[in-house]
């Protein structure tokens, strides 16, 4: 074992390097589909495709690493803000988008 590597072991299980699941929810009834997009797929409309549920809600559970992150919802193709969402902000783009914080 050498101990004086570089990337301690415990850096490999540290908190800001795992991976949590966090649940998003859409309400849109009347959609033919929701996808999620966001900084953690490359805004990417086809990476993250939601599964409709009753009453109308749209949900996708994502594993997302610590920190913050952007996203927003194209429900039918048009980008939505989430109404729950902890704040919003500019993207690189300068789009508005909804942001988490995974801690």
């Amino acid at each position: 074992m050498d101990i004086g590597h570089e990337h301690p072991i415990s850096a490999c299980y540290s908190a800001r390097n795992m991976a949590k699941p966090f649940n998003f929810y859409c309400a849109a009834s009347r959609a033919k589909s929701v996808s999620l997009v966001g900084d953690f797929n490359a805004w990417d409309p086809t990476s993250h495709p939601m599964k409709r549920r009753v009453h109308g809600w749209w949900f996708l559970q994502v594993p997302l690493t610590h920190g913050h992150h952007q996203y927003r919802f194209l429900v039918d193709g048009k980008p939505i803000l989430d109404p729950h969402a902890a704040g919003v902000a500019r993207n690189e783009r300068n789009e508005e988008v909804s942001l988490v914080a995974v801690s």
